[in-house]
């Protein structure tokens, strides 16, 4: 309902970052004091200094925890300027809300958190019963009990700071009304584009022009190729160590013999039963007569056998099962009680069983069906239980071979005796670049080696860089062979790039040309044919009509600006495809209320919305008030080992 809200949200479009990267509280700022010695200062909030290294600490946290929940995740998307600042944008904006929580005495109290903790239904995958924290969960967090107490307090009282903004913030129906109709409003408009393919053959390039294109200075940077290397490189992984290792057959056969479980068909009964019921706790007078009334259906089954059915129906205190004849499907072991899957399984397929009590009363069993049991023989899992040892074996000699592994590419100058060494392919390839975009998988689609790869001093030297670590159980090494620096092409090399590119700019120049001239014409009423330029009527909204592409926002945009006191009336916009565009508005209609939804969920989501940008607004106040300044060098924060 209000995805066109979001879109055009600055503040929720900032909560989405924060979904890929979690607040840098989960770190706790303090855990990275430690760096500010020494090191350039990216950013400051209230005179307190957030430097490069701590801002390179938080990063490759940031990276490390995506990598681990989403070991497949493309790294080079992460791996940008713009995450960058946004991390270091986090960074500040939870400086500026600890610093007023320091300066509002915010800290809530020991007995506070224990409240919430003990209460709040999002802690309870965490929370023993006696109220303490789980110890496994706090170990697969790296915290004690002590650190993730700190971390809490640090959560709740950054949250007070703008959170009475946020959660009190009201809109009234009309307001409401007014903000979202003037949002989502729609128009009737019609459209003349001038697009540059339609004024190609009517220009042309000398010569002349293409040179001075090609040398002139803005265009410096126009036509670069990039750095290039063929390089060489080996990966170590857990695959590459199971190859290396070899299991015993004794080995094999031992694991069989105990794991013979997994080597065994889930065994499973069809049966079905009656139910005389005489419940746990029960008087003994009403067990009694249970017992009695049970033993005699028994005795008269055993004489008619064929009435098992019909007896359940009738008498069975199972009602669930008693309507299909006493009658329960399939299942296995730990599908019911105890006693009655022990005298399940004793029985024979048409066997039927003496009295069985349990908890529920007492039960007459009649198996139906049996099957499951079999157990594979060695010979048919051999082959899947070496893998698995295989595997087992590999994870644990993995960081005994990943130090052969590292001492082996440092001590040679080349890859080759390494991969001999270690039994590793020499992989090589060419074309490489500095940008992961230049593969798109394997280890030369990741940062850190391509970083270290086209680090000045392995270019110069030509040597195997370190073993980088490239994901999980994965280390990977490369030299480069051969190095192309960045250079431009030859005026000859792009010669008919320019041409086409000459020829669209004044294409483009040109249709602009054109339709900025109709549009004054049109404007001053001089040009009464208008059916030829112009479309159809179409309706343009910032919400697309279902199942119909958007209009672009610039045409949408400038459409929605018209003054609607004087209709029709006449706007352009240039294309960003190149061109112009020339809106004709005819009509003003109100919002789609598909879209917008009913009053009370407008109201509802306005309010909400308001509320986040009245705290987003007090959360810039407070960086004003606490001097806070970012410095130039935040927008490249070095990721040298990330």
């Amino acid at each position: 309902m209000f995805e066109f809200v979001r879109q055009h949200n600055r503040v929720l479009q900032f909560v989405l970052i924060l979904l890929i990267f979690p607040s840098f509280v989960v770190f706790g700022i303090q855990g990275y004091n430690k760096f500010n010695e020494g090191h350039a200062t990216v950013a400051e909030v209230a005179g307190s200094a957030i430097t490069q290294a701590e801002l390179d600490a938080v990063y490759r946290n940031q990276i490390e925890r995506m990598r681990a929940q989403m070991p497949n995740i493309d790294l080079k998307l992460l791996d940008t300027p713009q995450m960058k600042a946004r991390v270091l944008d986090d960074m500040v904006r939870e400086r500026v809300l600890l610093e007023a929580v320091h300066r509002l005495n915010l800290l809530p109290s020991d007995e506070r958190l224990q409240r919430i903790f003990q209460t709040d239904p999002k802690f309870a995958a965490i929370r023993n019963e006696d109220g303490t924290v789980r110890k496994e969960w706090l170990a697969s967090q790296g915290m004690n009990s002590d650190q993730f107490v700190a971390r809490l307090r640090q959560e709740l009282a950054t949250k007070q700071v703008t959170q009475g903004l946020a959660d009190s913030s009201l809109a009234t129906a009309g307001v409401a009304s007014l903000a979202l109709d003037a949002f989502f409003q729609r128009r009737e408009v019609q459209v003349a584009r001038f697009e540059p393919k339609a004024y190609l053959s009517r220009v042309s390039v000398e010569p002349a022009d293409l040179k001075a294109f090609y040398e002139d200075p803005a265009q410096a940077q126009t036509f670069m190729k990039p750095e290039q290397a063929k390089v060489e490189y080996v990966v170590l992984d857990l695959e590459s160590v199971e190859r290396g290792v070899t299991v015993p057959a004794d080995d094999m056969r031992a694991y069989y013999t105990q794991n013979i479980a997994r080597y065994t068909d889930k065994k499973e009964v069809h049966a079905r039963h009656i139910l005389i019921k005489a419940e746990k706790g029960a008087p003994a007078e009403e067990k009694t007569k249970a017992r009695a009334q049970a033993e005699a259906l028994l005795a008269d089954l055993r004489k008619n056998r064929g009435s098992f059915a019909e007896v359940a129906r009738k008498q069975s205190g199972d009602s669930g099962s008693a309507v299909q004849g006493g009658d329960l499907g399939w299942f296995a072991a730990g599908d019911m009680t105890q006693a009655f899957e022990d005298a399940a399984f004793a029985l024979k397929k048409g066997e039927l069983s003496g009295l069985v009590e349990s908890e529920f009363g007492f039960h007459l069993i009649e198996v139906l069906e049996q099957r499951g049991g079999d157990v594979r023989s060695f010979d048919n899992v051999k082959a899947a239980i070496e893998q698995e040892l295989k595997h087992q074996v590999a994870q644990k000699r993995f960081a005994e071979i990943a130090e052969q592994f590292t001492s082996a590419v440092e001590a040679e100058e080349t890859l080759a005796p390494v991969a001999t060494k270690m039994k590793l392919a020499l992989q090589t390839a060419e074309g490489v670049t500095s940008q992961a975009g230049s593969a798109t998988t394997g280890a030369l689609a990741q940062p850190k080696l391509l970083e270290a790869l086209f680090a000045a001093d392995s270019v110069r030297t030509k040597r195997n860089t370190t073993a980088i670590d490239i994901g999980a159980n994965q280390l990977a090494a490369a030299r480069i062979i051969e190095h192309s620096p960045a250079h431009r092409l030859s005026f000859d090399d792009v010669k008919d790039q320019l041409r086409e590119r000459a020829l669209q700019q004044k294409a483009a120049l040109e249709a602009t040309r054109e339709g900025q001239a109709k549009l004054k014409q049109w404007q001053a009423g001089q040009l009464q044919d208008e059916t030829a330029l112009l479309t159809a009527t179409e309706l343009m909204s910032r919400a697309a009509p279902q199942g119909k592409p958007a209009a672009s926002r610039d045409l949408v945009d400038a459409a929605l600006r018209v003054p609607a006191s004087a209709l029709p009336a006449w706007t352009g916009v240039p294309l960003a495809t190149g061109g112009y565009a020339v809106i004709k508005v005819l009509k003003v209609l109100p919002a789609d209320q598909t879209v917008v939804g009913s009053p009370t969920q407008a109201q509802s989501q306005y309010a909400r919305l308001w509320g986040q940008a009245e705290a987003d607004a007090y959360q810039s106040a407070l960086r004003t008030r606490f001097k806070t300044k970012l410095l130039q060098a935040a927008a490249t924060t070095s990721t040298e080992s990330h």
